[in-house]
């Protein structure tokens, strides 16, 4: 079978995580900082917080901008329910905004349209997630216009996006935003195992972060210099801690750090092959009844995931006739994504079919096809050949 998604582990990935196992520190050493700086400065944002995956990470990040109960939180159905659950988390509410039937990314014109309507109605959203699906950025010029009009803030759910640019910057810098988050999650473009992470330039954020995904807590001595007068103090002891906010366990082991900061060397690389394979897949498909996702010019995708769209119109197969058929050929093919507002839990929360017909529309036509950095060229030609029998 050939996967969807699949992780690229090298030998050094193998090092790194062996000398952080032969090492004084399996977790809260210095394997953690080192990949955070490593992120933000490849990013080129000013701080960086590893959590133990992407959600705990949105959850996080919902709790830094204060998202509490009585506030509401917008997102799109087109991505996975941890996006929209990370608010509930909170004691917030949801509601979603369709996707652009080009980019499969929140629509702006949407997102207007509907913050137009919630502002007479005195229903505006404190926070929204735009979700750079697949890897491709949303249009976060226009999203970061309509903040500043209507006050929201703004999360990045850049979980796809790891080493994808947006208007010549690399996502998750953070300058159209107030916090982005990353997964390293075996299938993304770089992983941790388990792993995700937080990036902002608000320093007041980005020390929030750190401290919410470690239960809350501070060490006086450490958050300020401490002068001669007060250094025999016992609130400046060594030992001291102070938990000055209710936060959460969501830290990422060195271990997990190691892997990532090693890998984080080679993702250059793996999205430059991603890109040459999703290239690849636009030529081999040209001449079959499936539409191949469409780029927006500002933006260069990491390529986590290549999406088609059957022409159902043009085939006489449905599409779980020809996603089963492909899986029957040992092609591994998947669905991205089941729109969350269609859940059966999201349908008790009042959310029902035909609210957002974009996303719907869409995930009637999607398949995701394997695409991964270690693929080669035959095993694509595979792929293509077995799509190619079962579409004629």
């Amino acid at each position: 079978m050939i996967p969807y998604g699949r992780q690229d582990i090298s030998p050094e990935d193998i090092d790194a995580v062996t000398q952080v196992l032969q090492s004084d520190w399996l977790t809260q050493g210095q394997a953690g900082p080192r990949f955070e700086r490593a992120m933000a400065d490849y990013c080129g944002a000013r701080s960086a917080a590893a959590m133990s995956n992407a959600t705990a990470a949105l959850h996080i990040a919902c709790l830094a901008l204060d998202l509490g109960p009585g506030d509401i939180l917008w997102t799109v159905p087109n991505t996975f329910v941890a996006s929209a659950n990370c608010a509930l988390y909170c004691g917030a509410s949801v509601d979603f905004v369709d996707i652009d039937p080009r980019t499969y990314n929140m629509s702006v014109a949407a997102l207007s349209e509907k913050l137009a309507q919630a502002s007479t109605q005195g229903r505006l959203p404190k926070v929204v997630i735009p979700v750079h699906f697949a890897g491709q950025s949303c249009e976060m010029t226009e999203i970061r216009a309509l903040a500043d009009r209507y006050g929201f803030r703004i999360i990045e759910d850049a979980s796809h996006a790891v080493g994808g640019d947006y208007l010549g910057r690399k996502i998750g810098a953070a300058q159209l935003s107030d916090i982005v988050v990353f997964s390293f999650h075996p299938v993304k473009i770089i992983t941790t195992g388990e792993g995700g992470m937080t990036l902002t330039n608000d320093p007041r954020l980005g020390e929030r972060l750190a401290y919410l995904r470690t239960h809350g807590i501070v060490r006086p001595s450490q958050a300020a210099p401490v002068d001669a007068a007060r250094s025999n103090e016992d609130r400046y002891g060594p030992w001291m801690y102070e938990q000055i906010e209710l936060g959460l366990n969501y830290r990422m082991t060195d271990i997990q750090a190691a892997l990532g900061a090693s890998q984080l060397g080679r993702l250059d690389a793996f999205v430059a092959r991603r890109r040459e394979l999703a290239a690849r897949y636009d030529a081999l498909l040209a001449k079959l009844p499936v539409t191949c996702p469409w780029q927006h010019p500002d933006t260069n995708s990491a390529w986590h995931l290549y999406v088609i769209r059957l022409q159902r119109n043009e085939i006489k197969l449905t599409r779980r006739q020809v996603f089963e058929a492909l899986r029957a050929a040992g092609i591994g093919v998947n669905v991205h994504y089941i729109p969350v507002h269609t859940q059966p839990y999201y349908q008790r929360l009042g959310f029902s079919t035909g609210m957002f017909p974009e996303a719907e529309s869409y995930y009637q036509d999607a398949i995701t096809l394997p695409l991964f950095s270690k693929m080669t060229d035959a095993e694509q030609d595979t792929v293509v050949a077995a799509l190619t029998k079962i579409l004629s």
